[in-house]
């Protein structure tokens, strides 16, 4: 698989400490998927941080500026749910990641 350069954030609040393993998952799964691409962080402590992102809940993972996962921007600060093979989580598995990623547009098309 070709190698391709993305942007990659985890919006994140504080109190929802999924935010550290979706980070850890997601490094893993832009290896898997053959993305080049080094995890930041943002944490958002205030409503005002919220201004032009796409947080919809802790952890929201951005790539290039779209949530990889499409869900509505909320406007609080709040935690995340995701649906995952073994029910409702924190943050979606390992293998959602990767399917996720490699579903992603490939720079050129």
């Amino acid at each position: 698989m070709d190698r391709r350069a993305v942007r990659v954030e985890v919006l994140h609040i504080e109190e929802c400490p999924s935010w550290r393993e979706a980070g850890a998952r997601l490094q893993i799964a832009l290896a898997e998927a053959g993305i080049d691409a080094a995890v930041e962080y943002r944490l958002l402590e205030d409503p005002a941080d919220l201004a032009g992102t796409v947080f919809a809940g802790s952890p929201t993972i951005v790539v290039d500026g779209a949530d990889l996962f499409p869900a509505e921007p909320i406007g609080e600060l709040a935690c995340r749910i995701y649906p995952t093979p073994a029910g409702l989580r924190g943050m979606p598995d390992t293998e959602q990641l990767v399917a996720a990623l490699r579903d992603l547009p490939r720079a050129g098309r």
